[in-house]
This record gives structure tokens, sequence and C-alpha cells, in this order.
């Protein structure tokens, strides 16, 4: 599961429209740019394609890990976007990709970003993960992701 932090509620998007490759990035960009008062969403998208163009973080089983450092960053941000339909990512598996998980950690974080980045790796490797994220709502993506329901008994 993930660190305590890293995703909120407001930075999953379900059945996102999202149509491809670029237009997921934006829409990334635009939810991570919310997780911190310090962040606009063009100069996060430019990380995330700047990112991508060193090579595809498009993995296999329909799944993207888009990531980047940033400079001035103080902690590390996800958001996590389930596609209305898949698109193009150039993935390992020459799939195309519905299940992203975006990615911003400081700049001078490289053991955070690699550790970060191999526990998305693992969790999205899990075929059955992956089908509950693909039936969830936002609340339940939420609770998979970091193991905590968003619910509470009273």
């Amino acid at each position: 599961m993930l660190p305590e932090g890293i995703l909120a509620l407001h930075s999953i998007s379900i059945a996102d429209p999202a149509s491809s490759k670029k237009r997921v990035l934006e829409h990334a960009a635009r939810l991570l740019a919310q997780a911190d008062t310090e962040l606009d969403a063009e100069p996060v998208f430019e990380r995330l394609l700047e990112r991508e163009r060193l090579g595809s973080t498009g993995l296999a089983g329909g799944v993207a890990l888009p990531h980047a450092r940033v400079p001035g960053l103080t902690g590390s941000h996800g958001a996590f976007l389930r596609l209305a339909e898949p698109v193009e990512f150039d993935a390992l598996d020459g799939q195309p990709v519905d299940l992203v998980f975006a990615l911003l950690v400081p700049e001078e974080a490289t053991d955070e970003h690699l550790q970060l980045l191999s526990a998305l790796a693992r969790m999205f490797n899990e075929t059955e993960l992956r089908d509950r994220l693909r039936d969830a709502d936002p609340e339940e993506a939420l609770a998979i992701l970091t193991g905590h329901s968003t619910t509470h008994a009273a």
C-alpha cells in the first residue's frame, strides 16, 4: 500500500475522458497540482512529458506510472486515473492503458522516488488489484491503493 499522504480523494479521477497519452498527462498534472498550493498544472505537465520522452512509463496489464521529480516540492504526491477508454501508451506489452498512477517527488528524493515507483509497480502487477480498481468508485479506489477506508463506523 501507499505511504500516508501520497494520495487524496480529490486526486482520483474515475472514467476519466482523456483520449491520448498527452491528454492523460495533462489530466494527471491537473490532479497533482491540486495536491500542493506551490504546484501549477502546466509545469507539472511539462515535467511529466519530459520524463515520458525519455521512455514510456507504460507497464503491462493496462497500467502506466508517469512520474517526475520536481524542484521545491516538499513531499510526494500521487494521482490515480481510471480512463473511460484505454489509450495507446507505448506500454511494455504493447497493450493500451486504462489505469494510470502519476507520481511527483521532490527533486532531491532519489531513493524515495525509486522506492515509491517500485512499490507501485509491485502493486499494479497484481491482477486482482487491477481488477478491483477497474470496478471501484473513487472512495473504493482510495481504500484499495492506501489500505485505508474513507468511511468510519459511528
